[in-house]
């Protein structure tokens, strides 16, 4: 009965934090500033949906936390820890890692600027992966209870939420799949391609990036040997089909690459695109 109680009181006191923060309009960020820091983030479709009106936004930006910028190789999560928030890329990459049984790391996903992670502790309670950035790397964190009781006060919030959720789960699943029983070669183009495509639904250059992650990062994700990469970077290059400095990459043949890859980023894509809004 007492940890009830406290259950109870903890719920009203977070439920009064949020009410507060709902009719703090006007003393946050103005409006403009908030839809041009989120126009190239995931989140803009859940921060600002067409039926929220100024002060909901308002609201939503007050549990948005703003977190210090993570140094290269600094964990943002652990796994096995409890769940208590999902995140948004602001700038920079991490990546998302697993141990097999052998106690190897394996790559599970690389998360770039827009993107969400700390989805997949949702229905367990706590993170099944490890986070680490990759580079200096800039987040929100937005604590999942709060945005639960906000979502109560704001039609159609909690509907978007799933929605965002769904899209960012379904686009990480379409990768694997596409990655699965493919020839190392197919394996790069198909990553390329990936990476020139969300680059690109950014505002970026989808023909001319940085890698974000190592070659032996992401020769771990491929489930290549870092030598094999490194033999089919070179192909790559002597083919003409791209141009290779370091991280730097230039993609010179689109076409060869998407042929090679079966035109599976772009049904990925495409179906992403067409998931319901």
């Amino acid at each position: 009965m007492k940890a009830t109680k406290l259950v109870q009181t903890s719920l009203r006191r977070k439920r009064l934090k949020v009410s507060a923060m709902a009719q703090a309009y006007g003393q946050g960020p103005r409006l403009q500033d908030i839809r041009k820091a989120c126009n190239t983030c995931s989140l803009a479709d859940l921060c600002l949906p067409v039926a929220l009106n100024p002060t909901d936004v308002e609201a939503l930006d007050h549990i948005v936390e703003r977190r210090r910028p993570l140094n290269k190789g600094t964990t943002l999560y652990q796994a096995g820890r409890p769940f208590g928030a999902i995140f948004a890329v602001r700038t920079g990459s991490l990546k998302s890692t697993t141990l097999s049984e052998d106690g190897e790391e394996q790559i599970t996903a690389f998360h770039l600027p827009g993107e969400l992670l700390g989805l997949d502790a949702i229905s367990f309670g706590k993170h099944p992966s490890t986070s680490v950035a990759l580079e200096t790397t800039s987040v929100c964190e937005i604590p999942f209870d709060q945005l639960e009781i906000l979502s109560e006060k704001i039609p159609g919030l909690q509907r978007q939420l799933l929605r965002i959720m769904s899209k960012e789960i379904f686009n990480e699943h379409e990768m694997l799949q596409a990655l699965a029983r493919r020839t190392a070669e197919q394996r790069l183009a198909i990553m390329l391609l990936s990476l020139s495509d969300r680059f690109g639904r950014r505002g970026l250059s989808s023909k001319r990036f940085r890698l974000p992650m190592s070659r032996h990062d992401l020769s771990n994700y491929l489930g290549l040997a870092p030598e094999t990469t490194s033999r089919l970077f070179k192909r790559y290059v002597e083919q003409q089909w791209i141009e290779a400095n370091g991280r730097e990459i230039e993609i010179l043949d689109m076409a060869t690459l998407r042929q090679m890859s079966g035109n599976s980023v772009d049904s990925a894509s495409q179906n992403a695109a067409n998931q319901p809004r």
